[in-house]
C-alpha cells in the first residue's frame, strides 16, 4: 500500500468528474487500499478519488469509533434520499481547517459495487449518510465549500482587532483563526455592527483532517 497525495481547494483538478469503473480489476483493488491507507493516515471519515486525482467513481469511507470497519463504493449511485434534510458541521481533507455546516438529506439508499465487484445497496443515515453524500460531490467534480457563501470561503482579515475601512461598502466579512474551544463565545463577540463573522477557522490545535465533535471531516 502507499500513502497519496490529497488536493487541495482550489485545485481546479477537484473540479473533474470522475467516470465509471468497467471492472473490479487488480488496478482498482490497489487503488482502494492506497486510499483506505491515505484516508486513515489523514484522520478522515471518507475519501473520494477524485481527491487523489484518480478521475474514477471510487469512495471509501469508515465512520466507526473503532476506525475497523472500511466501506468501498465503487460506481456509486444515489437512489434514494429522504424529504427529511437538516444541516450539519462538515470538514473536508482538501480544505483543511475549515468547517461549516451544510444541509442535506438525513438517509439515503446508495447502490455500488464493493471491492470484489458485487453489487450491494447501503441504507445510511446519520454520519453516514452525511460523509456519502460529501464524497459523492467530489465525484461530481463539487467541494463543499461551494455550497456556502463564496465570500464566506475567499475573504478574511488577520484578526479581531482590525476596524474595517469604509470605502463604500457597510459591512467586513471576517474570517478568524483561533483554538476551536474559542470559536462560539469570545471570537463571535469580536464582531461589531460593522463586521460579519463568516467562519472560525480552528485548525492550530487539532491534527489535521480529525473530526469535531459534533459531526466527522469527510474527504
Amino acid at each position: 500500500m502507499a500513502l497519496l497525495t490529497i488536493l487541495t481547494y482550489p485545485d481546479p483538478r477537484l473540479h473533474t468528474v470522475a467516470q465509471p469503473v468497467a471492472k473490479v480489476d487488480d488496478e482498482v483493488q490497489q487503488l482502494v487500499r492506497d486510499m483506505l491507507e491515505t484516508m486513515y493516515e489523514a484522520k478522515g471519515v471518507g475519501l473520494a478519488a477524485t481527491q487523489v486525482d484518480v478521475h474514477r467513481r471510487v469512495l471509501v469511507a469508515d465512520v466507526s469509533e473503532t476506525r475497523d470497519q472500511p466501506l468501498v463504493f465503487i460506481n456509486p449511485t444515489l437512489v434514494w434520499a429522504s424529504d427529511e434534510r437538516q444541516v450539519a458541521e462538515e470538514g473536508c481533507l482538501s480544505v483543511p481547517g475549515y468547517y461549516d455546516g451544510v444541509e442535506r438529506a438525513v438517509q439515503v439508499r446508495v447502490q455500488a459495487w464493493d471491492e470484489h465487484g458485487q453489487s450491494r445497496e447501503v441504507h445510511a443515515e446519520g454520519l453516514l449518510a452525511v460523509c456519502l453524500q460529501h464524497e459523492m460531490d467530489h465525484l461530481a467534480g463539487k467541494v463543499f465549500v461551494e455550497y456556502l457563501s463564496r465570500s464566506s470561503a475567499t475573504e478574511s482579515r488577520p484578526n479581531c482587532k482590525s476596524k474595517p475601512e469604509r470605502r463604500g461598502c457597510s459591512r467586513v466579512r471576517v474570517v478568524l483563526r483561533a483554538p476551536r474551544r474559542l470559536r462560539h463565545g469570545p471570537c463571535r463577540r469580536c464582531a461589531t455592527p460593522d463586521t460579519r463573522l463568516l467562519a472560525v477557522l480552528t485548525q492550530p490545535d487539532r491534527p489535521a483532517g480529525q473530526w469535531p465533535a459534533a459531526a466527522a471531516l469527510a474527504g
